[in-house]
C-alpha cells in the first residue's frame, strides 16, 4: 500500500506546501484513489506518477475548500485529456452540488464520462472494487466530517504443492485452471475446488485516513487491526490551548494520546498550519516541535507528511518512507 501526499498545509497553501490531497494506491498498480483535492491538487499531479485517466476514485472528507475546491479543475482536465471511463466521488452532502455548480457555470455542459456521487455521510455506505473494501467514519468538526478506512482486498494464488499432490492432481493445464481460482473435475470424477489447493492470502493492509478532526479518539475502535493512522495535527497542544477551540481541530498531542490508546503501530501526522516551517531554526514553530510532541505521547512509528512524500506500508505491515 503506497500513499503520496500531493498537500498537507492547514487551511491556506504556504511557500513549502499545498492545501491537502493524498494519493493511494496497491503498491505499483496503475489505478488509484485520491483522497481530497485541494485548491491546486492537479498542478501537484505533475509532479507524480498517477494520471487523471487512471484515477479511479476521489473521496472527500469535507466540504471545505482546502479539501474540494480542486475539484471541478481536475474533473475538467480529466476532460481535456480524453478520460472516458466512469469516476466515482465519494463524499458528504454538499459535494456534488458544489461540483454541479462550479461546472454549469464554467460552462461545461457535457463530459465524455459520466461522474457517479456517492454520499459518503451515509449509515449505509460501503465502497467496493477490486482492490479496497473502504468505510466512512465520523468525525468531530465544524461540518460533518469523515475518516475512511481503506482495507485491502487480497486473493490467493499461489498452490499448495502437497496438497496438489496428496490430491492426485495432475500436473499442468489443471494446476492452472486451479490457481486461476476455477473448479476442476478429474478424470475419476472427482471435483476440486481452488480453496482445496490454494495458499491462504497475504494478510490485508488497513488504513484510515481522516479528515479534520478534534476528537481522534473517535477512531480508536475503527483503528483495531489497522496499520496506519494518518491523521491532522494543525497545531502543538500550547498553540491550540491558545487559540482556543473554536477551529476544532487536533494538536499532535491529541493525535498521538488516541493512536496510543488504539494501538495501531504507525501514524503519520499531516494539515499543518501554516506557522510551521520545516527549518529547525523556527524553534515552537518548526514542524519539528510537532513531530516532538507526538513521539512524547506515542510509541509506534511517527511519520511527519511532506509535500510529495511518498510512504508504504509493506506485506508485514511496517511502515517505510520511499526514496
Amino acid at each position: 500500500m503506497k500513499l503520496t501526499f500531493l498537500g498537507t498545509s492547514a487551511g491556506m497553501p504556504t511557500t513549502e506546501r499545498n492545501v491537502t490531497a493524498l494519493a493511494l494506491a496497491i503498491d505499483d498498480a496503475r489505478q488509484w484513489y485520491l483522497v481530497d483535492c485541494g485548491e491546486g491538487t492537479q498542478h501537484q499531479l505533475l509532479r507524480c506518477r498517477y494520471t487523471l485517466n487512471n484515477l479511479k476514485t476521489i473521496f472527500i472528507t469535507h466540504v471545505h475548500g482546502d479539501h474540494m475546491y480542486g475539484l471541478p479543475g481536475l474533473i475538467t482536465s480529466a476532460s481535456m485529456q480524453g478520460r472516458q471511463a466512469p469516476l466515482t466521488i465519494c463524499a458528504p452532502d454538499g459535494v456534488r452540488q458544489f461540483v454541479e455548480a462550479a461546472l454549469h457555470y464554467a460552462d461545461v455542459l457535457e463530459l465524455p464520462f459520466s461522474i457517479e456521487f456517492i454520499r459518503s455521510d451515509q449509515s449505509a455506505f460501503h465502497y467496493q472494487d477490486t482492490w479496497v473494501a473502504v468505510t466512512a467514519h465520523q468525525l468531530s468538526h465544524r461540518v460533518p466530517s469523515f475518516a475512511y478506512r481503506f482495507a485491502e482486498k487480497t486473493l490467493s494464488t499461489q498452490l499448495n504443492i502437497q496438497q496438489l499432490t496428496a490430491l492426485s492432481v495432475p500436473r499442468g493445464e489443471l494446476w492452472g485452471l486451479l490457481q486461476k481460482g476455477q473448479t476442476i473435475t478429474l478424470e475419476d470424477g472427482r471435483t476440486i475446488l481452488p480453496e482445496q489447493v490454494l495458499q491462504p492470502p497475504p494478510a490485508s493492509r488497513v488504513a484510515i485516513i481522516a479528515g479534520d478532526n478534534d476528537k481522534p479518539e473517535l477512531l480508536i475502535d475503527a483503528l483495531q487491526g489497522s496499520h496506519l493512522l494518518v491523521h491532522e495535527a494543525t497545531l502543538t497542544e500550547a498553540a491550540l490551548q491558545k487559540a482556543g477551540p473554536v477551529w476544532m481541530h487536533s494538536s499532535a498531542r491529541m493525535v498521538a494520546e488516541a493512536a496510543e490508546a488504539s494501538g495501531v503501530p504507525n501514524l503519520i501526522l499531516t494539515h499543518f498550519s501554516g506557522r510551521y516551517q520545516r527549518s529547525a531554526k523556527a524553534g515552537a514553530n518548526s514542524i519539528h516541535a510537532l513531530k516532538a510532541e507526538a513521539e512524547t505521547y506515542y510509541s509506534g512509528n511517527t511519520g511527519m507528511a511532506r509535500d510529495f512524500s511518498t510512504w508504504v506500508v509493506d506485506r508485514d505491515g511496517r511502515l517505510v518512507e520511499a526514496d
